[in-house]
């Protein structure tokens, strides 16, 4: 079963839009209501659904037929369809702008991604939201899984190569805008809860993350959740998130236009 595919499974027990993140997308996006946009790799349509409602025409697509299934359950409003991101079964300049968020570190091609959805915009921008190495080594889930942090930073592209390939598919980079994770944030991703760490002792919460349901060994999930339960407990906890204050954000939106 694919990675996508076993996640899919517990993924919306933890996992919703939030309304910051969803009104800082639309915003990015600079589009007028009804207007055609895709959301690429959208999992279970979470933030797809929650543009949808704001009067955008969505189209969503994922590799995941798992993630689909969940996602068609939510909105008739949507079209939904399983692709590859390299692969995008849509005709030349058909969307007037694109989404993805916390998926690029899945691609395993990401010039060739991007430039499948250059080629499917008209004109319009590609809002991406995503974290950066730099931002993730500064995250205190590192003091108590410190191998599957370093895995999970492996895999995440720097913002110079993300940049660098954006340019290369065609855009033009708009900006870069950091993301600080609030305590009223709603959707339960990898570092939501920074200032929530009795939120990683749930097991289905950790179901929907997939830095733990696919990097993390049980032997490091067991031995990490215990020695952070007893530094919540002592009030040790209170130390480490000091001690990880970062001012790179914890993640970040990157806007790039096709013109």
């Amino acid at each position: 079963m694919a990675l996508y595919d076993v996640i899919g499974i517990e993924y919306d027990t933890s996992r919703k839009a939030d309304s910051e993140i969803t009104r800082r997308l639309m915003n990015h996006l600079q589009v007028f209501d009804d207007s055609k946009i895709v959301d690429v790799a959208c999992g279970t349509g979470n933030y797809t659904v929650a543009l949808s409602e704001l009067g955008l025409n969505m189209t969503g697509t994922d590799i995941s037929e798992e993630m689909l299934n969940k996602a068609r359950s939510k909105s008739n409003h949507v079209v939904w369809d399983q692709a590859d991101v390299i692969d995008l079964p849509y005709t030349n300049g058909e969307f007037y702008g694109a989404t993805c968020i916390l998926a690029i570190h899945h691609f395993k091609d990401l010039l060739n991604a991007f430039q499948q959805v250059h080629r499917v915009l008209d004109k319009g921008r590609f809002v991406i939201f995503t974290s950066s190495p730099d931002q993730m080594e500064r995250y205190w889930l590192k003091e108590y899984f410190p191998k599957t942090m370093i895995d999970s930073c492996n895999q995440m592209p720097r913002v110079s190569d993300v940049v660098d390939y954006l340019k290369r598919a065609g855009f033009k980079i708009e900006g870069l805008e950091t993301f600080l994770i609030q305590p009223s944030l709603q959707d339960f991703f990898l570092y939501s809860g920074k200032h929530e760490p009795n939120m990683y002792l749930n097991p289905k919460v950790r179901s929907g993350i997939s830095t733990f349901a696919n990097l993390a060994s049980k032997e490091e999930i067991s031995v990490g959740c215990t020695r952070l339960k007893s530094d919540i407990e002592s009030g040790r906890i209170h130390d480490i998130l000091d001690r990880y204050s970062s001012d790179l954000g914890d993640y970040l939106f990157v806007v790039a236009d096709k013109r």
